[in-house]
């Protein structure tokens, strides 16, 4: 006979709305004993999509029968899955600025990010000595002389040798190409700032500077196809004035892109996330 483990997972659901959904869920839940910590559910009234996500507790030995019976009663279409809240793995990218990446080592190491972050890959060594300090794996892997076939080969091996949950681009300025994204969908967690597309090229602040503008943000979102507009996790923005120099608005867009990086991974990492066409609900 097993013994009664109690555990917790993240019960996660993707459906076509239909009448009583949320009735014969728990009712389910109900029949395997387990307990409800928290639970959340949205309607997208546009696809008349129905989103849920459960904090459950309780023993799943017969995860396998949960599931079958939980096909029984849920519309054709749906998507289901119980998820484990232990740790998850990341592997960062990075390039040479230090801002987003260094607030990720930070709060991995101090348990501000519920997150271990199982090595650092980056084309340029400038960062090495950061990362090496929190006693992270850092990779360089450059790109001269190399195609973009073959430096993407050299980061996938690296990736795939780590397993990770996900993969972050932390300021790592190079695009990846549609070949690389197939291999890690839905994986990839990018963040930029709020200037784009008005603003492209190495010196945005500066031409932001240019035109007086009076609010800088920053995105998070799925890595896609399109540059930089795959569905979108987490925004914030900062107003500022005429009394702020390029350096100044460099600042606090830094500033902005840590802290919008670090709620969307967050997120990300307790399974609020869910995917909806080009857009995203967090429950």
């Amino acid at each position: 006979m097993q013994e009664s483990i109690q555990q917790h997972k993240i019960l996660k659901i993707v459906c076509p709305d239909a009448p009583g959904l949320i009735a014969k869920i728990t009712t389910i839940c109900y029949q395997y004993k387990f307990n409800f910590v928290k639970n959340n559910e949205f309607i997208d009234e546009k696809t008349s999509y129905f989103f849920m996500r459960s904090e459950l507790s309780g023993c799943f030995y017969y995860q396998d029968n949960f599931f079958k019976d939980l096909n029984t009663l849920l519309p054709v279409g749906s998507q289901y899955s119980l998820k484990d809240t232990d740790r998850r793995k990341i592997v960062i990218l990075v390039g040479q600025e230090a801002h987003c990446l260094g607030d990720l080592l930070i709060k991995s190491a101090y348990g501000e990010l519920d997150v271990e972050i199982s090595a650092v890959i980056s084309n340029h060594k400038r960062l090495s000595e950061l990362v090496n300090s929190f006693d992270v794996p850092f990779i360089f892997l450059q790109h001269e002389g190399l195609s973009r076939l073959e430096q993407e080969n050299n980061i996938a091996d690296n990736i795939n040798f780590y397993q990770p949950d996900y993969i972050v681009l932390a300021k790592y300025m190079r695009v990846l190409t549609p070949d690389f994204l197939r291999r890690y969908p839905n994986k990839i967690i990018n963040i930029h700032h709020s200037l784009l597309p008005a603003f492209v090229g190495s010196h945005p602040y500066h031409q932001a500077y240019a035109r007086g503008v009076k609010i800088i943000g920053a995105t998070a979102h799925y890595v896609t196809n399109q540059l930089d507009a795959g569905p979108i996790i987490m925004q914030d923005a900062i107003h500022i004035d005429h009394s702020y120099s390029v350096e100044d608005m460099m600042r606090v867009g830094h500033d902005v892109e840590k802290n919008v990086l670090n709620r969307a991974l967050n997120k990300i990492l307790k399974h609020r996330v869910f995917l909806n066409g080009n857009r995203t609900i967090l429950l």
